[in-house]
């Protein structure tokens, strides 16, 4: 497994640019015996690939059906990547990410699935889903098909947080692009004439709520651009916000207010506003006493692990399979300092990953649903 890791953290893998590392991780199932396949998600997005599917026909006749899924692609920089084992700890060399987000989940999955046929443990029918694009977006999860699911419940091998954490809420998104409408004018020579579209960006900012909202809500503006010169009093600004909430409601009202906090201040001031709102993915909460949390919960029981349970503030995959209808929860590998030069797993949780996914394909083929 360690091998595996290693191995497959070095092959570069951007962001609509995974078809190297599918076509190893198709071999890797093939040999596997599962039903391969590939979808043509990459020809929507503009990638290379398209999402992976196997699939692992039962040997218990009326267990679920199981889904695992992971991301094949890596925040950059990931070209080049020289993994470091030290004392237990796996980080690159320093200058790239290391890629356990989300080759840890990959990995885990692939051990686990190789150690049911070795030992030929019984065990339900099986679906695996290495998505594309899910960095910047969930971009291979969004346009998946969902007559290719088979699954009865599932989970997300994609998160920090030790083996046995269990992300059973996440929040919906919604992007919010504003863009600012004032009148240039030479800021020197007739400065009067202008309408500065910063300062009205500005005053609408200043009136905004953002940051932590509540318990379960929040917003940001995070990015803002315009202005050309310092002799031009400027006429436009974009600005790009988010906001989200585990609460449809909370999301819609946050949202509004961010769109009316905008429109009515800027044109209290004399300029014009356009506020574009889009959907990126909706929340789900999954119970506690939902089968997909409480076989997780036993499975991390019976291998010694301390099962954790508890909602997120980020989003992932399974944002949309659970929208597509498989309760899916989102399982912590160990992955830590993601998105960073200074990212890394200890060797143990890459271990307890895989033995967690295997536990929780035993535990799966044992129930009913």
């Amino acid at each position: 497994m360690l091998n595996e890791f290693l191995e497959l953290v070095q092959i570069k893998c951007s962001t609509r640019a995974e078809r190297q590392v599918a076509d190893i991780i198709k071999q890797k199932l093939a040999d596997l015996h599962m039903e391969v396949s590939e979808d043509n998600t990459g020809s929507k997005i503009g990638g290379n690939c398209g999402n992976v599917l196997g699939y692992l026909p039962g040997t218990v006749a009326e267990a679920p059906c199981l889904l695992f899924t992971a991301h094949m692609d890596c925040v950059e920089p990931c070209d080049n990547i020289k993994p470091v084992l030290t004392e237990g700890i796996i980080t690159s060399s320093g200058d790239t990410i290391l890629g356990a987000d989300d080759k840890s989940g990959v990995v885990a999955i692939l051990e686990a699935l190789r150690i049911v046929q070795e030992l030929n443990i019984a065990h339900g029918s099986i679906q695996v889903i290495f998505t594309v694009a899910e960095e910047g977006g969930l971009n291979g999860s969004k346009n998946i098909d969902p007559a290719l699911l088979r699954a009865d419940l599932g989970y997300a091998l994609d998160s920090s947080g030790s083996p046995g954490e269990v992300i059973n809420m996440a929040p919906g998104q919604n992007k919010i692009d504003i863009t600012v409408y004032g009148k240039k004018a030479h800021a020197g020579v007739a400065p009067e004439e202008g309408l500065n579209a910063i300062i009205l960006a500005g005053k609408a900012l200043t009136a905004v709520k953002d940051g932590r909202i509540d318990f379960e809500t929040t917003a940001n503006i995070g990015s803002i651009q315009g202005g050309s010169a310092t002799n031009i009093v400027p006429d436009i600004v974009q600005i790009k916000a988010e906001a989200r909430s585990r609460s449809a409601g909370k999301l819609a009202a946050q949202t509004e207010h961010m769109r009316q906090v905008f429109e009515e201040t800027v044109k209290a001031a004399g300029g014009r506003c356009e506020v574009k709102i889009s959907k990126e993915y909706d929340a789900y909460v999954l119970s506690e006493s939902a089968p997909v949390v409480m076989l997780a919960r036993q499975a991390a029981e019976t291998i010694g692990l301390k099962p954790v349970i508890k909602a997120t503030g980020g989003g992932s995959d399974a944002n949309y399979f659970n929208s597509f209808g498989v309760p899916t929860a989102v399982l912590g590998t160990g992955m830590s300092k993601v998105h960073t030069t200074d990212e890394f797993i200890k060797e143990e949780d890459l271990y307890n990953s895989g033995n967690y996914a295997l536990a929780i394909i035993k535990a799966v083929s044992q129930s009913k649903l």
